[in-house]
């Protein structure tokens, strides 16, 4: 046989096999949302963000989609999602969509200079609960098509995502039908305060803080990850308020003294200080899903159930303690939250 005739052509229908199946493959798509509550923000960060939206293929007779907004960890954004970065997700999206769970899953970016803005406003950083209720959720509901009711949206995240997705619900409860908060930054006396009084946050000098927060140009971002984060939340929780844009209270003094004061705005923000104060501040019809690991790092887990414990007498709340650290299993923990919200037989995650 002449080989050099048939391998050629066997070639090439293997090449647009693997570009058939590439193609196949759920993805994300970018779309980008003008971002009218960020005009301004004193931070002088980007205005017009992308989100990443994916949109499973639905099963036969099936037309109804409902939304899911997700909101990532610190640091974390849309970006991240795109091109082949958010194929486990989007896999496990599609994998509900054929089991009848049909959503259509929002990834958003509001990161600022720090690395992340907690989905919150702040005079320090900008309008950015705003910017997801006022900007993103309508621009995508134009393009998309309004759900049938408010209901039909769920918010969603992890850690710091965990906590913007607690706190928009508090502020908007009646934009969302179901909350998911997977290891969510609450019970700051348990997973802040050991990070705000780690020495390296506590010997920033007051020389060191002035160049962290001067204007974009002049400002040196520092080289240590956790004193960046405790200056991202500082913005998020302790601004000096509209007559100072861009300012926030530092937890230290000029003397490297811990201010108490300053403390108490954070603990003002802190979902379990707020719901213990508020048990009714969500709605009956909300149905919540918390969860911790087991090993996390940061203690989250035990805001989570601190959580639960405040809420669960006044609205349907769920608690779960998965496998391993913070930051591990996030796609199959989402998914199970998902199931439960749905009323569905929750997956096992890392076999439990």
């Amino acid at each position: 046989m002449h080989f050099e005739r048939w391998i050629p052509k066997m070639l090439l229908a293997v090449s647009l096999s693997l570009v058939s199946v590439a193609e196949a493959s759920p993805q994300f798509e970018a779309v980008r949302v003008p971002g009218r509550a960020l005009v301004d923000n004193p931070l002088r960060d980007p205005v017009d963000r992308r989100v990443a939206v994916f949109t499973p293929e639905l099963p036969k007779f099936t037309s109804k989609m409902m939304t899911c907004y997700y909101l990532p960890g610190y640091g974390g954004s849309s970006e991240d999602f795109l091109g082949g970065g958010g194929a486990r997700l989007a896999e496990v999206f599609q994998q509900l969509a054929n089991q009848g769970i049909t959503l259509r899953l929002v990834v958003v970016d509001c990161r600022n200079r720090w690395g992340g803005s907690q989905y919150i406003n702040s005079t320090a950083q900008g309008n950015y609960a705003d910017y997801l209720l006022d900007d993103v959720i309508p621009f995508l509901e134009k393009k998309y098509g309004t759900p049938a009711t408010p209901r039909d949206r769920i918010i969603a995240g992890h850690s710091s995502g965990g906590f913007g997705a607690l706190r928009v619900a508090m502020m908007a409860p009646e934009r969302f039908g179901a909350i998911v908060a997977l290891s969510p930054d609450s019970d700051f006396e348990i997973t802040h305060r050991p990070l705000a009084q780690a020495d390296v946050v506590a010997n920033v000098t007051p020389q060191q803080l002035r160049s962290y927060i001067a204007p974009r140009g002049k400002m040196v971002l520092p080289s240590n990850n956790l004193v960046a984060i405790m200056l991202g939340l500082s913005a998020a929780y302790a601004s000096k308020g509209p007559n100072e844009p861009g300012q926030f209270h530092w937890l230290y003094s000029e003397q490297g003294a811990w201010q108490e004061d300053v403390w108490q705005n954070w603990l003002e923000e802190d979902p379990v200080v707020i719901a213990r104060r508020n048990p009714f501040v969500f709605m009956p019809y909300h149905r919540i899903y918390l969860d911790g690991a087991e090993h996390d790092e940061f203690g989250a887990q035990k805001g989570a159930r601190a959580l639960r414990d405040a809420i669960q007498s006044n609205t349907r709340v769920e608690f779960y303690e998965s496998a391993d650290g913070h930051a591990d299993y996030i796609e199959e923990r989402l998914a199970r939250g998902l199931e439960w919200v749905f009323g569905r037989k929750p997956r096992a995650v890392a076999g439990r």
